[in-house]
């Protein structure tokens, strides 16, 4: 009887622990930033950007419905997806163009690459499916936003396992704007100097993260990462890192919540 007791014991703490963990790895939070400089026209003072990372083709409601209702009534100036919308092991390109499509018509969205896109056969049907829906792709090219007489420039680089050295990409996008740079790997922030905000994903927040330590493992800086999630501020650039929304490899996020980045604009000293 008590060998019965135990194996049922042990059975509901596996099966609570499991919808623990699906509950946690479906619940969006939304991480909201304020990036002030004085190189940031008057013009753009509040504008606002809704960042997406790093889907890697799951699911979050029908239609991507849990996603696009938060951004939605959130209305933000522009969307901006930085990389991995698909995943190389399970390639679901539906499942990315579903979310475009959820979004309110009149929302732009800015997209760059990750690596995941780079190694599977699908990312010219994406790439497609993107552009056919007005998606601006940027894949070494850049997109001026123009509020009132003054502008600024969103540009985007490809994942480094495309090919290319994204310093030199960068350089020749440069026009003195006020710059806001799409990329997807963190780590490489001494590559992204020459632009004023960078926007990156890949790190997955640590996947697990532990109180008081932050994130255990991330791809492209191993154990205990110093770039996973958040706001910081490097020399002359300020780097905003996304804990993402999906997984890859592993499975599961622990204390690790999928994330939107909310990132308002505003004037003043960058901080």
């Amino acid at each position: 009887m008590k060998k019965r007791q135990k194996t049922a014991a042990a059975l509901t703490a596996a099966l609570l622990a499991a919808v623990v963990l699906n509950v946690s790895n479906k619940s969006i939070t939304v991480t909201e930033i304020t990036v002030e400089s004085e190189k940031i026209p008057p013009e753009f003072d509040g504008f606002t950007i809704m960042q997406i990372s790093d889907l890697h083709n799951a699911e979050f409601g029908a239609g991507q419905s849990d996603i696009t209702e938060i951004i939605n009534s959130d209305k933000p100036d522009a969307v901006a997806v930085t990389g991995d919308f698909i995943d190389s092991r399970r390639t679901d390109v539906d499942k990315a163009l579903e979310l475009i499509d959820g979004l309110d018509e009149g929302i732009p969205v800015y997209y760059s690459t990750g690596n995941h896109e780079s190694r599977t056969d699908e990312f010219e049907k994406l790439e497609k499916g993107l552009l056919d829906r007005g998606v601006t792709v940027l894949r070494g090219e850049k997109s001026v936003i123009e509020k009132d007489g003054s502008c600024i420039s969103i540009i985007g680089v490809d994942d480094p396992s495309f090919g290319g050295r994204v310093s030199d990409v960068i350089s020749s996008l440069i026009d003195g704007n006020y710059t806001i740079l799409l990329a997807h790997r963190p780590e490489l922030i001494d590559e992204y100097s020459q632009a004023d905000l960078v926007l990156c994903g890949h790190a997955h927040g640590g996947q697990i993260r532990l109180p008081f330590i932050g994130g255990v493992y991330a791809p492209g800086q191993g154990f205990f990462p110093e770039y996973a999630e958040g706001k910081r501020v490097i020399g002359g650039t300020c780097l905003i890192i996304s804990r993402g929304l999906g997984n890859s490899l592993f499975p599961f996020r622990i204390n690790n919540p999928p994330e939107l980045v909310k990132i308002t604009l505003t004037c003043g000293n960058n901080t």
